[in-house]
């Protein structure tokens, strides 16, 4: 990667992905975009409409790009509510974006998710390569991205690259709108009233991950050598499991006085149920040499430090 082009970079993992990338890669070296305009990135930036794929192509031509990292889409449970719009937006952007790497040969990211399986995937250590018959549209989306990009690998040789991402827990970005966000809500919570109410039912397992760590993750695929990927797309990748219980009790170690109680959703908790306890990560780790830093205990300690520290820096502004 040399000249990156970022979509939906003022969401989820594009608004800390940019900066990272622009650390390592340099400030001008990447194009942040996203449908509205933000304050959140120095450097360049321009509004994009995923569903414009002319605009998009311009932009990329512009810049002279050589990878795009496609991250814009309606996240689980958001998807759930507008079925039709996540699949108008998810899969009319993805396509579009594919279209910009095989017209300007240009290199190819894009996540899926563990939404991509379904009730009848093996629950525990979920292979790479097994059942995948989603119940959401969200994973609809996923499945169908995932062979997609396989598509235009194979069809185009477009180099297409992406991991399936578990939940990811993050300090810059407050939850928005996915199923796993109770796991980033929960911290803001505890700082902020000592208690949470949990939309997740207690000994719900769901695969997790810190954001530096997807982060990194990202990075190490797509400077990957390519010769050693036989899957490119959706790699399961992942770093702990666990269920509402176990984040409360690591909590307590900082926060004695924390509690939780649950009121739970039943859409959300539905999406839940029909995921992986925990997936199985050995393709990664054998073809791109993926490796995990953070766990549940480390995670921990680090968000509530720096949580805290951006409550203290916004009470002195």
């Amino acid at each position: 990667m040399k000249k990156i082009i970022v979509t939906g970079a003022l969401g989820q993992i594009g608004s800390e992905l940019v900066g990272t990338l622009r650390e390592k890669y340099g400030v001008d070296r990447v194009l942040a975009t996203d449908i509205r305009q933000g304050t959140e990135h120095s450097g360049p930036s321009a509004i994009l409409d995923v569903m414009d794929g002319k605009a998009m192509h311009d932009l990329a031509k512009d810049f002279g790009a050589d990878t795009i990292i496609h991250m814009a889409a309606l996240l689980s449970a958001t998807a759930e509510k507008n079925p039709l719009f996540a699949w108008n937006l998810n899969m009319g952007g993805l396509m579009n974006a594919l279209e910009v790497a095989r017209t300007l040969d240009l290199q190819f990211f894009t996540p899926s998710s563990i939404g991509a399986f379904g009730p009848d995937t093996p629950k525990n250590n979920t292979p790479q390569d097994t059942i995948q018959r989603p119940t959401t549209m969200y994973g609809v989306n996923k499945v169908a991205g995932e062979l997609l990009c396989d598509y235009y690998h194979q069809k185009y040789g477009v180099d297409t690259r992406g991991v399936r991402f578990p939940g990811l827990v993050s300090y810059v970005t407050p939850p928005g709108g996915g199923t796993t966000d109770y796991a980033v809500d929960i911290y803001y919570k505890a700082i902020a009233d000592g208690h949470y109410t949990s939309y997740i039912a207690q000994d719900t397992y769901m695969d997790m991950m810190y954001m530096p760590d997807a982060l990194q993750a990202i990075i190490d695929l797509m400077e990957a050598d390519s010769t050693r990927l036989v899957h490119r797309n959706a790699f399961n990748i992942t770093a702990m499991s666990f269920e509402p219980s176990q984040i409360a009790a690591e909590i307590r170690k900082h926060i004695p006085h924390f509690t939780m109680d649950y009121a739970v959703d039943p859409m959300r908790q539905a999406i839940a149920d029909s995921w992986p306890n925990r997936i199985d990560p050995t393709a990664a780790v054998q073809e791109w040499g993926f490796k995990a830093q953070y766990d549940l205990a480390k995670m921990t300690t680090d968000m509530l430090e720096k949580l805290q520290q951006k409550r203290i820096t916004k009470a002195i502004s």
